[in-house]
């Protein structure tokens, strides 16, 4: 999460001269979505003290880490670049998250 404010704030203060609103915008949402997967992250770390041996679990946390450095990462890389073809990569770190939040869902549903 401290990377993630890190990066706001570089938006925000360090970027906000340099690129266009579209381009921040676009950096603004890989911010959004890496907060959003930190949190879920530490909601997996707080779970996984009560269910340590769940495979499922591991690989949603997996799968959101590597959600945040793919979808988070294309954005940023893409609005700092401006190339574009990093957009045909965003979806993929989507996927990632979809994947994760399911597997959260599943994990939970089997312990009740």
């Amino acid at each position: 999460m401290a990377v993630a404010v890190a990066l706001g704030a570089f938006g925000a203060h360090g970027l906000k001269e340099m690129l266009t609103q579209e381009m921040l915008d676009i950096f603004e949402t890989g911010v959004r979505y890496h907060f959003y997967h930190a949190i879920g992250l530490l909601f997996i770390g707080v779970i996984t003290h009560w269910l340590p041996d769940s495979l499922l679990l591991q690989w949603s946390g997996w799968l959101m880490v590597a959600g945040i450095v793919i979808f988070s990462g294309s954005l940023y890389s893409l609005s700092i670049s401006g190339l574009r073809w990093l957009g045909a990569i965003t979806p993929v770190g989507g996927l990632c998250f979809i994947a994760g939040w399911i597997m959260l869902a599943t994990t939970l549903w089997q312990t009740m």
